[in-house]
């Protein structure tokens, strides 16, 4: 018994200090660590060579295809050290763009890329579709495994989608879809999780023509060293902004306005090292969705979302403002939302935490600071346990620190949980919060160690949260 002791004490001892779970006790440890995480998060260095796409043939009418133009420009660009292929003003119509290692693809004010209606314009590729990995379509513009990597300059990118182009898939009729038009994605996405559940091979999931499974826009995967700046981004099929698996990226004053299905602004996915700032969101779903997964793929996996900045962004429209999940199996750590406004009565939440049992993981660290908000249909700040279906993987929700956040025009709750008994949300500190206009302070069920500090809600102070 005195040896088993000495092992589990040798093994205890052996974790990292950073490994063990320890809720903040003030706002100056999650400011502090957010000045050593922006130190660690750089925009990557290009060499000063430009390649412009009109001199491999493109085209800027609107109506040539210029898919080849593209590649040999990146291609070129890539093979002799990288730089800016730069893309002049006109209207540049293509199919799938592939970014190449040391490649900014820039964008000249008053320049567009116009992505083609047509899916075999997009190759199979291996992806990712709502946080399970399989073969699909190309993102309109992606990278696999690769380094440096750079989207800029004040044009736009137009991802074409409409109501009779991409979005009607979504099998709902107020996008378009109707019984006389084929093409709906439930199948395949019924199947999806079939090969997920089964553990089919992720290259052995082919999907493609005849499933109807809409790509995302900008999806960097497995990729070091992403920046994007300055582009508007519209009109995406799916979701908008999507790294996956990556690590140091960096995205400021980037625009995102797109209101089609599923057409989340900002989506990284198992991402280390992530920082967004200035950008402005008008969407059609979360305007900035933190994920690492869902069920099997993202436990299997096994990458959390770490260490993520959101600073000083503008969000409208949206399902939700700052949301971690629902495809989060992976789990979450180290999430700082500072400095951001939020304004608008389609956007149904604040803050948002989405899981389920299904998922799993734990979701930890996330810091809410400086926020203000106008107005919102449900609640300022949301859990949310039992999103989709339930399973046996009972998730984690602690250490959510909300402080200085006022809301002008509130929706129906202040405070809103539907959490586990056996997991209850833990450590939840609200701080210096004034919220008016809300119908009902809270609704909540399962939370610990609960600790409020002027905090008022329509000019009452809101003193305790009890189920």
């Amino acid at each position: 018994m005195k040896k088993f002791t000495l092992i589990l004490l040798a093994f205890l001892l052996s974790i990292p200090l950073s490994a063990q779970y320890k809720p903040w006790t003030s706002a100056k440890q999650p400011l502090k660590e957010i000045k050593a995480l922006k130190k660690q998060i750089k925009a990557p260095k290009f060499r000063k060579a430009d390649y412009l796409i009109t001199d491999f043939g493109a085209v800027g009418d609107g109506k040539t295809k210029n898919t080849e133009a593209f590649k040999k420009a990146i291609e070129k660009c890539s093979a002799e050290g990288g730089g800016r292929v730069v893309v002049p003003n006109g209207v540049f119509l293509t199919g799938a763009i592939y970014l190449e290692s040391n490649v900014n693809l820039h964008l000249t004010d008053g320049s567009t890329i116009l992505f083609s209606q047509d899916s075999n314009d997009y190759p199979i590729v291996f992806t990712r579709w709502e946080g399970m990995e399989c073969m699909n379509y190309s993102s309109l513009i992606y990278a696999y495994e690769e380094e440096n990597i750079a989207v800029t300059g004040k044009g736009t990118l137009d991802g074409n989608s409409d109501l009779d182009n991409w979005w009607f898939w979504c099998g709902a009729t107020k996008y378009g879809y109707n019984t006389s038009r084929p093409g709906r994605q439930n199948p395949a996405r019924a199947k999806l999780h079939e090969y997920m559940a089964n553990r089919t091979p992720a290259r052995e999931r082919i999907f493609g023509d005849g499933w109807y499974l809409r790509p995302n826009f900008v999806q960097p995967y497995k990729s070091k060293n992403f920046y994007m700046a300055d582009v508007l981004v519209k009109n995406s099929p799916m979701w908008n902004l999507n790294p996956v698996l990556c690590e140091n990226v960096l995205i400021e004053r980037v625009k995102v306005i797109s209101h089609g299905p599923n057409n989340d602004g900002f989506d990284p996915e198992a991402c280390k090292n992530v920082w967004i700032k200035d950008s402005y969101f008008d969407t059609g779903d979360d305007c900035i969705a933190i994920k690492s997964g869902r069920d099997e793929d993202g436990r299997d996996i096994g990458r959390p979302a770490e260490n993520h900045i959101i600073e000083n962004c503008e969000m409208k429209d949206g399902h939700g403002g700052v949301v971690i999940g629902s495809e989060i199996a992976g789990g979450a750590k180290n999430i700082y939302a500072i400095g951001n406004v939020m304004d608008s009565k389609n956007l149904d939440r604040a803050l948002r935490i989405k899981t389920s049992s299904s998922r799993g993981g734990t979701i930890e660290n996330v810091f809410f600071y400086n926020t203000k908000v106008g107005a919102y249909k449900e609640a300022a700040v949301r859990f949310n346990m039992h999103y989709e279906k339930p399973g046996n993987h009972i998730p984690t929700i602690r250490n959510i620190w909300v402080e200085n956040l006022t809301v002008d025009k509130g929706g129906k709750y202040a405070v809103f949980s539907d959490a586990y008994e056996s997991s209850p949300v833990t450590d939840f500190t609200m701080i210096n919060a004034k919220m008016v206009g809300v119908q009902i302070p809270y609704k909540v069920d399962y939370l610990k160690n609960v600790t409020l500090k002027n905090v008022t809600v329509n000019g009452q102070p809101l003193t305790e949260l009890k189920p």
